[in-house]
């Protein structure tokens, strides 16, 4: 708190998406569709895989913890854009900018965390099938998941501790839609080198660690589906683990080119517009990748929606 007293900046300006008010307000129900549409369909794999017994397993678990992630993904930020669409007033706090910074470097890390859990589990089920139900337990899979969780928020604290010491004394302008790290270290006024030698150092760690799990356990599915004889065997187990693959290259294709490099550089365009595809239409994408390529899951899904259409239906009572 006396850091921030000898700062000049009350208040950032999140610059967004300038164009004309015209085309401003035709952004803002496509933003506002793609939001709903988000929440409404992980919402929806929540439901399903609660109230389907048959899909209470640690491989549905893990989906729902991510469901939960994607969620607050596009919380965190899209809310914030909605309304800078539709205001002329493009201030956030600067409590509220660390704060949202905070959530969303926080997010980024658990879902690193969460994606190299979910390839441990298809190592596991497809590596060793006989002893998965005893390694991942439903008490294990709850360990792993939290373990995500806090290992996230835990070392996106470490990372936003040392931005928040940075004196900042104008510019005031973020030339992003939401506060990112790189954007906001250009405000600063003061030596951002240890900032950014932790941010990089902590960046590499969350990033690479859990992707050379990912890189072995599927090394490992590789190995193991390839001894398999039949060419149908082989596909049939493959496709359980062709979602996930998609989701990582998703995810760290597009992490790395915005992460991946010194934070304290010029905010392109480029990189805002790249940040739409990680930060909104990643976590849109994922809930359908995962369900068009689960059989299991679109049953569920639609069994859960025809129990909701005939519980809806009015009941005629015969006197």
């Amino acid at each position: 708190m006396e850091r921030h007293q000898s700062n000049n900046i009350t208040a950032f300006i999140l610059v967004g998406f300038p164009t004309y008010p015209e085309l401003q307000l035709a952004l803002f129900p496509f933003f506002l569709i793609i939001y709903i549409f988000t929440v409404t369909e992980n919402v929806v794999i929540i439901v399903t895989i609660k109230m389907n017994i048959l899909l209470h397993k640690p491989m549905y678990y893990l989906l729902c913890s991510l469901s939960v992630l994607e969620i607050c993904y596009v919380t965190v930020t899209v809310p914030n854009l909605l309304n800078n669409f539709l205001t002329q007033n493009k201030k956030i706090n600067f409590f509220a900018c660390m704060a949202q910074l905070y959530i969303f470097i926080s997010l980024a890390c658990t879902e690193c965390f969460l994606l190299a859990v979910m390839a441990f589990d298809r190592y596991v089920a497809i590596c060793i099938p006989l002893r998965y139900t005893v390694i991942m337990s439903n008490t294990f899979c709850l360990y792993l998941a939290v373990g995500s969780w806090v290992s996230g928020f835990a070392i996106a604290m470490s990372k936003v501790i040392f931005i928040f010491r940075l004196s900042f004394c104008g510019p005031n302008v973020i030339n992003h839609f939401f506060c990112d790290i790189s954007p906001v270290l250009n405000l600063a006024c003061s030596d951002v080198s240890l900032a950014e030698l932790v941010d990089f150092i902590l960046g590499m760690i969350v990033s690479l660690v859990p992707l050379a799990v990912i890189v072995f356990t599927y090394i490992c599915i590789i190995w193991s589906v390839m001894k398999i004889s039949s060419s149908a065997g082989r596909r049939k187990t493959f496709s359980t683990c062709a979602s996930h693959l998609t989701v990582v290259a998703i995810f760290y294709s597009t992490t790395f080119f915005i992460y991946a490099r010194p934070k304290k550089n010029n905010s392109y365009d480029r990189n805002k517009y790249v940040s739409i595809l990680y930060s909104i239409l990643t976590p849109l994408l994922n809930p359908i990748i995962y369900c068009f390529r689960n059989g299991e899951v679109k049953k569920s899904i639609r069994r859960t929606l025809s129990i909701k259409a005939t519980c809806s239906q009015p009941q005629t009572v015969t006197l």
